[in-house]
């Protein structure tokens, strides 16, 4: 048992041949940019590919990073949609990450930016690889750990954003590539 109740796991969200052609059709369709960004005058390197999607008019950033907007693509619309209605809740965007490898990563960090509102819920679904997904308590040492399997929907409660921070740690054995999405409620 985790030391979190915070979120939920919906291990086969996904059928697994229904993921693998997901997954296929998003390493392929994907327009992965450049992952180098600007930050403060200095050039940075993202360890992962990334894309953000949303309804017109939205906008987001992190760590002072404006993302740019790019339109649904069929397929990710088909996505929010079966995420949607599973959950009873609607989304207006969508975060898609590629871990490459077991060396690309995201820090520890919650999703609680201010564009978020003030009770985010973000359902994350992966594909491919399966990556360690590792929290930890912003004001206790209680920490922990799952996997995050091929097809499976991560349910984070608004309270998992506000008492915990989450990462993807770098895992060097992990050879084939990872794709997560991250469905959130931009406020208006």
């Amino acid at each position: 048992m985790t030391v979190c109740q915070d979120f939920e796991i919906v291990e086969t969200f996904c059928s697994a041949d229904k993921g693998w052609d997901i997954y296929q059709r998003l390493l392929t369709e994907q327009d992965w940019p450049d992952n180098r960004y600007n930050f403060a005058g200095r050039q940075f390197v993202l360890p992962r590919l990334q894309t953000w999607h949303a309804d017109e008019g939205i906008r987001y950033s992190y760590s002072n990073n404006l993302l740019k907007t790019r339109p649904w693509t069929p397929l990710l619309t088909e996505l929010r949609a079966e995420v949607e209605t599973f959950l009873g809740v609607a989304f207006n965007s969508v975060l898609v990450n590629c871990y490459r490898d077991g060396n690309d990563y995201v820090g520890w960090h919650a999703d609680d930016e201010a564009e978020l509102g003030a009770q985010p819920l973000i359902a994350s679904l992966s594909f491919g690889a399966t990556r360690n997904f590792a929290f930890r308590h912003k004001k206790t040492a209680a920490h922990d750990r799952i996997q995050l399997g091929h097809g499976t929907l991560l349910v984070m409660q608004p309270a998992f954003q506000h008492n915990w921070l989450h990462s993807i740690p770098i895992e060097e054995t992990v050879t084939q590539s990872r794709i997560n999405l991250t469905f959130r409620k931009v406020a208006l």
